[in-house]
């Protein structure tokens, strides 16, 4: 089983970095990918890159050596620079969706308002507050007390599964860390169901069934993601929440750590002229 399991991981760790490097090779080459969703693509596929390099790797080296273990000091590694990319990807979504609201509701505006110095401040508050929310994350559990080695029933060092395994009470921690996670991931969230919101309103004004269809085309690959990593990052939520099963809780936790990040790539290209127009000139 193991050696399936390695081969399939691989596999994916290769699809995500492989892909992910594409999308911004291409938007580096052409110039006419030179605006600011495809700006915002690019640290979208470094953020993948970086989420799944904090877990995967570790994990291929666990299914193909029999040592399993990880240092106190790795896991608190692997859980800061795990929360900081998943939290940087949830606020890089929220300033994609801002993107298309300027473009479909303010067109005449848009690069004035979405000029270079303003798009790099919004990534630049994105990897701010995300390192904020890998930071408390690092606290929290750092503060931790482990009677003696403890076994993760886990691919990685979720913060959930460690507050399992301390012998101090942890309802505290608890409250904090989902508090925390619903902060910093339901404002996202918010502002992009507002921000859709706002472009579904303006584009059922507008007469042109075409013009319609133009405009909600160029949201379809966004949307797609969003509906990808918030429903996958939901059903890790619930699960750690409501079921005790470490089955689940693992299964989820993939899905949301390895599949998305490689599916991005593929979304983003198959719904995207430009991209695909991008990736047939460099090939």
């Amino acid at each position: 089983m193991q050696p399936l399991l390695f081969g399939l991981f691989l596999f994916m760790y290769m699809v995500i970095m492989l892909g992910n490097l594409l999308i911004i090779l291409a938007v580096i080459s052409d110039s006419h990918l030179h605006t600011p969703m495809y700006f915002f693509l690019c640290s979208l596929s470094l953020s993948d890159i970086s989420l799944s390099t904090t877990t995967v790797p570790k994990m291929l080296v666990n299914l193909q050596t029999s040592s399993k273990s990880i240092t106190y000091a790795g896991c608190l590694t692997q859980v800061t620079f795990f929360i900081l990319f998943a939290c940087l990807e949830s606020l890089l979504l929220a300033v994609m969706a801002y993107d298309r609201l300027v473009a479909i509701c303010q067109p005449l505006h848009y690069l004035v308002i979405m000029n270079p110095p303003t798009c790099g401040l919004l990534v630049l508050l994105s990897f701010f507050f995300s390192f904020l929310d890998s930071q408390l994350h690092y606290l929290m559990v750092s503060q931790l007390n482990f009677c003696e080695d403890v076994e993760i029933p886990h691919f990685f060092c979720d913060p959930s599964q460690l507050l399992n395994l301390t012998c101090l009470d942890t309802s505290t921690n608890n409250i904090l860390i989902y508090f925390v996670g619903a902060l910093f991931g339901g404002v996202p969230l918010s502002g992009i169901l507002f921000s859709y919101y706002k472009i579904v309103s303006s584009i059922l004004r507008v007469p042109s069934s075409v013009s319609k269809y133009k405009a909600f085309s160029t949201c379809g690959s966004h949307l797609s993601v969003v509906c990808l990593f918030y429903g996958t990052g939901l059903g890790v939520y619930l699960s750690s929440a409501v079921s005790s099963s470490l089955r689940k809780d693992a299964v989820a936790s993939v899905m949301y750590a390895v599949v998305t990040p490689m599916l991005n790539p593929f979304i983003y290209s198959l719904r995207n002229r430009d991209v695909k127009r991008a990736l047939w000139r460099m090939i």
